[in-house]
């Protein structure tokens, strides 16, 4: 039986194609082996360094929040316009100018009123005057007895206080002087007013013209 002897410290004198793939498999396979051995003591220093009774903890994350949604309400108010009630229109009484007419033409004939008004007195005296004017008011006065019956507004003497309570008719009280705010009101009667209370006018006849109120005179 032969031996062969293997002197290890012998040195190939080539080197080929094939010791290239050998020494690129024994470099391949030497770092895996010190991948392998790394990972290794990785883990085990992770898990040296973990207690033995100390639970893991898991953190899940929590979830997202949904979505909150404000509703906003608008209210819109809307305002009622409430139109006033038209005004009653205002029905104007014609007045006939007959009455107004007729008064005249007594006060003409009882006073001679048209003629001591279109009387030109600048050239008479003041004693002249106050004359003509007892005439116009003694006949003036007996046209306003015989066909109007008069009354004052007041009956409290001129001068007097007075008190106006609130809602008092103000076609019969005219006020003056300083008014601020509202009835009641304190003040001095300076005149009692007058308001007719009866009218007695004569009834025309047909045919008479009241415009005439005065006729023409002619002596023959």
């Amino acid at each position: 039986m032969n031996t062969y002897a293997i002197d290890l410290s012998l040195k190939p004198t080539t080197f080929d194609l094939w010791h290239v793939c050998l020494a690129g498999t024994v470099l391949l396979l030497s770092l895996l082996l010190i991948m392998l051995l790394l990972s290794m003591v990785i883990s085990l220093s992770r898990s040296s360094k973990k207690k033995p009774d100390e639970p893991v903890i898991q953190y899940v994350p929590a979830p997202a929040p949904e979505p909150v949604v404000k509703v906003v309400e608008k209210i819109v108010e809307v305002e009622k316009i409430v139109h006033a009630p038209a005004p009653e229109p205002v029905i104007l009484k014609e007045a006939t100018p007959d009455a107004a007419l007729q008064l005249l033409g007594m006060l003409q004939k009882e006073a001679r009123f048209i003629d001591f008004i279109k009387e030109n007195i600048t050239g008479y005296s003041d004693e002249d005057i106050g004359i003509a004017a007892r005439v116009v008011h003694e006949g003036c006065n007996k046209v306003i007895n015989e066909h109007f019956t008069l009354a004052p507004v007041r009956t409290e003497p001129e001068g007097n206080k007075i008190t106006l309570a609130k809602g008092f008719n103000a076609a019969e009280i005219r006020l003056t002087g300083n008014i601020v705010g509202n009835a009641p009101f304190n003040g001095t009667l300076v005149h009692k007013g007058w308001q007719v209370t009866q009218t007695k006018l004569p009834k025309l006849t047909q045919g008479h013209s009241a415009n005439i109120i005065a006729a023409a005179e002619v002596e023959i």
